[in-house]
């Protein structure tokens, strides 16, 4: 339970109350609006908002004294200017008496408070999937905000105190520990013992890849926090916010555990979809599929976070109603475990065309349903090459990276990446022309190896139809695929179509209205093996 001194609370309530007055502000104030959390008070006032640390100490949060809750609220400023800084403005030092405090005023300071930019709560990611008005391209920027952090935030040494396998797995442990001295239900108990070995198992199976992941720069000082209520739409922009400031154990840690984070959050708000795509969208980004080894490991840590937290509430639960809930929600996150815990699907799924023949456009739709991994070829050739994927390579037509030995090390590539996604568990889609058969029996050859499921999505359009698509791609200049006209001649000329034998396949033509159902149909039954 949190200390909280009675003059410190004495203090605060007064203070709180007085800051209640719109005359205090030094900007016009109509009304003073106060939320509060267990950690703080948060003050919208006007076109601006105060958050005050509360001075309480919960073991791994401590705010107890004036001088550890102004080092947070400074950590706050520089850990969200990071990617929020024109949401998050200064750390303000209260001054004067708690009955007459003065918000910028100089002096000994009393308190000190993080003042934002204020926005409508409306505009939150979690408020806009429950009204219905979350747009699953918003799933995209978000993937973009987040691996633009990743990208900047500073990485952990292999011989600090962040990032260990001992370190990883200690919180696991805890909760675990924690949730059996809450909870009494015997059902519930032996999920969480069943759980809890799943955990340690799949830690002795990863304690050398999260060592190696640490060594290889991975663990970095991440959000911490990534869930849909910190996310908001401002100015038709995608902002992450309110990162994770107050213990830098749980903030240091793998960019896929931050990711799985929001991969979780979305899954048990019923988004399962648009997990997916938060998932395409980041993997293109920063081709970091060796994580996803780690992912239902460290989902199903989040999720016992929050079946943690739930349980711990049930003490304090005003009323049956609210203690209802609370189990409830303990319930579900232990559903949400069990079901990430008990989960492999591996499949590996070719495509085959010429250039604008559909592929990416259709494998972009089939990532949501029925949920895979998909690798593009135009974006992992040029990053092989060190080039982003909408970066043009200035390559002519069989040189530079389209040369054949760019070409065969860009499909090695893929095999390497395809191996270790199906490895992981996950059915994998490789988006690429695939217009040789022995580039398509190499495939087959390994999904053979690993034993599992293998098709080939061969998409069509007339010839006139592959043109026009070429010219508007070319013209947008938007696109990884740097193919023209002239390639388009070549392959028409090269193209081995797919026979009898090659594998499970679909031949569809993508201009067809039912093109992306007949995939997805298809698809489902391939990965679940009816």
């Amino acid at each position: 339970m949190p200390v909280l001194r009675a003059q410190a609370r004495i203090m605060h309530s007064d203070l709180i109350d007085a800051l209640r007055d719109p005359a205090r502000y030094p900007h016009p104030v109509d009304e003073v609006d106060v939320l509060e959390t267990h950690i703080s008070w948060v003050l919208l006032a006007g076109d601006w908002v105060y958050k005050i640390k509360k001075p309480v100490d919960f073991g791994f949060l401590d705010f107890s004294t004036l001088a550890l809750r102004e080092h947070f609220c400074r950590e706050e400023l520089r850990l969200n200017r990071r990617h929020a800084a024109d949401l998050y403005d200064a750390v303000v030092a209260v001054t004067g008496a708690p009955e007459e405090p003065v918000l910028g005023g100089t002096g000994e300071p009393l308190e000190f408070a993080v003042r934002m930019h204020r926005f409508d709560q409306d505009s939150r990611f979690d408020q806009l999937l429950e009204a219905g008005r979350l747009a699953p391209g918003r799933m995209d920027e978000l993937a973009e905000e987040l691996a633009a952090l990743h990208e900047l935030a500073e990485r952990a040494g292999p011989a600090g105190e962040f990032g260990t396998p001992a370190q990883v797995v200690a919180p696991m442990r805890d909760n675990f520990a924690t949730l059996l001295d809450c909870v009494e239900s015997p059902e519930r108990r032996r999920l969480l013992n069943q759980l809890g070995q799943w955990t340690e198992a799949q830690f002795e199976r990863l304690a050398g890849r999260l060592q190696e992941r640490l060594e290889h720069g991975f663990v970095r000082e991440c959000h911490g926090d990534v869930h849909l209520g910190n996310v908001a739409l401002l100015d038709d922009s995608t902002i992450l916010f309110d990162c994770l400031e107050f213990s830098p154990e749980l903030r240091w840690t793998d960019v896929i555990a931050d990711l799985a984070f929001a991969v979780m959050d979305l899954r048990d708000r019923g988004a399962e979809r648009l997990s997916w795509r938060l998932l395409d969208r980041y993997l293109a980004r920063t081709g970091d599929y060796g994580g996803l080894d780690l992912l239902a490991f460290y989902t199903v840590y989040r999720a016992m976070v929050r079946a943690k937290v739930a349980a711990l509430s049930l003490a304090d639960a005003a009323d049956e109603a609210q203690r209802q809930h609370l189990a409830g929600e303990v319930d579900n996150y232990l559903a949400l475990a069990r079901s990430v815990a008990s989960t492999r699907r591996p499949a590996l799924v070719l495509t085959c065309g010429v250039s604008g023949s559909g592929k990416s456009w259709l494998s972009e739709r089939l990532v949501e349903r029925p949920g895979l991994v998909r690798v593009r070829s135009d974006v992992e050739r040029k990053r092989l090459h060190g080039l982003a994927g909408h970066a043009s390579s200035d390559s002519g037509l069989g040189r530079g990276l389209y040369s054949a030995e760019a070409t065969e090390k860009t499909y090695a590539r893929l095999a390497e990446l395809a191996e270790g996604i199906v490895r992981a568990g996950y059915p994998v889609l490789i988006d690429a022309t695939f217009l040789e058969q022995d580039r398509r029996a190499r495939f087959a050859a390994l999904a053979g190896e690993l034993e599992v499921a293998f098709g080939i999505l061969a998409c069509t359009a007339e010839v006139d139809v592959l043109k026009e698509r070429i010219k508007g791609r070319v013209s947008r200049g938007k696109d990884a695929s740097e193919a023209d006209l002239a390639v388009l001649a070549r392959q028409l000329e090269a193209v081995q179509p797919c026979a009898p034998g090659e594998g499970d396949l679909l031949t569809i033509d993508t201009g067809q209205p039912d093109a992306v159902d007949r995939a997805a149909g298809w698809l489902e039954e391939l990965i679940s093996g009816r």
